[in-house]
């Protein structure tokens, strides 16, 4: 299987040359209605992307509701994309990790970002990998106004007759994500300091937990490539008896039979912990679904854990 994607990227990557010489004297290879055409990594980039593009931007996300980005390869038609691309926009902090090698290829040939790339290392938690980061910065709703800023500067550089436009959408985006952190710190007031410990199937929520006031305890680490064993189960039962948690949450991009395992080790201490509404950790919803789209997620994200820790007050 391995020698398989090695000859396949091989032969991908000198047809991406070829189509890289013959486009190298174009700063923008518009497509056939003279819009920028972008490829996101992620969906939450995605809609971060068409908010501050709108019209004038054609936005293809690689990974869409549910998929896991620290597992996704990507696929022959993915390669396709990005070759086709005027701008790859990918999230880095090593969230696309098993893509790294095709992306750091793509960067020599065309106008590649990782949007993160302006947040300071300061405002980064440090992950269980030495010299690398939590890259789940998105649960920050401030860190996340920096990705957009940053997306907004891309877009201006990449397309500079639409300059102004960029950032006008961008001015507006932000103040909507403004009244939305906002909306986080008056919601959250409704639990008491002990309540606010969110028990979820990953370590994506740290970013979360330390801006916004949580204790946040995950199953397996920040990368969903950890292994899960039988004393984690039982250690983290054990911590949710004591606390007397009332819910622990599944992740939209995570198996759930590790959380009821969970569910179920409690029960065995004589304790009734429930499983609260999906959590969106790694990627929103459909399109057309109230998560669909960056504040909706948020939003609803807020909602489910507010709820559920209430249960006990």
């Amino acid at each position: 299987m391995h020698i398989r994607w090695f000859i396949i990227a091989s032969v991908l990557f000198t047809v991406i040359f070829a189509t890289y010489v013959h486009h190298h004297d174009q700063h923008i290879k518009k497509n056939n209605s003279n819009k920028l055409s972008i490829v996101c990594t992620t969906n939450i980039i995605a809609d971060a992307a068409q908010e501050i593009g709108d019209t004038d931007v054609v936005v293809h996300s690689l990974m869409g509701p549910g998929v896991d980005p620290h597992l996704y390869r990507a696929r022959e038609g993915d390669v396709h994309r990005l070759i086709n691309a005027d701008l790859i926009l990918y999230h880095g902090l090593h969230l696309e990790d098993k893509m790294s090698c095709i992306l750091k290829k793509m960067s020599a040939y065309l106008p590649s970002v990782a949007v993160t790339q302006t947040i300071p290392t300061t405002s980064l938690i440090e992950s269980e990998i030495a010299d690398t980061y939590d890259p789940h910065i998105w649960h920050n709703v401030s860190l996340w106004s920096i990705v957009v800023q940053h997306l907004a500067d891309t877009l201006s550089q990449v397309d500079p007759q639409k300059k102004d436009a960029y950032q006008k959408r961008a001015t507006i985006y932000l103040k909507k994500l403004q009244n939305l952190e906002q909306n986080i710190i008056t919601k959250i007031k409704k639990l008491k300091p002990e309540q606010r410990i969110l028990v979820t199937a990953h370590d994506a929520f740290s970013y979360f937990g330390k801006k916004y006031g949580f204790t946040v305890v995950g199953l397996q680490g920040i990368s969903t490539q950890s292994e899960i064993g039988t004393r984690d189960v039982q250690s983290l039962a054990y911590f949710i008896v004591e606390k007397k948690i009332p819910a622990l949450f599944l992740e939209s991009s995570t198996p759930p039979r590790n959380i009821q395992a969970v569910q179920n080790a409690c029960q065995r201490l004589g304790w009734n912990v429930i499983i609260g509404e999906e959590l969106f950790s790694d990627s929103l919803d459909g399109k057309e679904k109230p998560a669909g789209n960056y504040i909706g997620m948020i939003q609803h994200n807020l909602n489910a854990i507010v709820s559920q820790l209430q249960r006990n007050q």
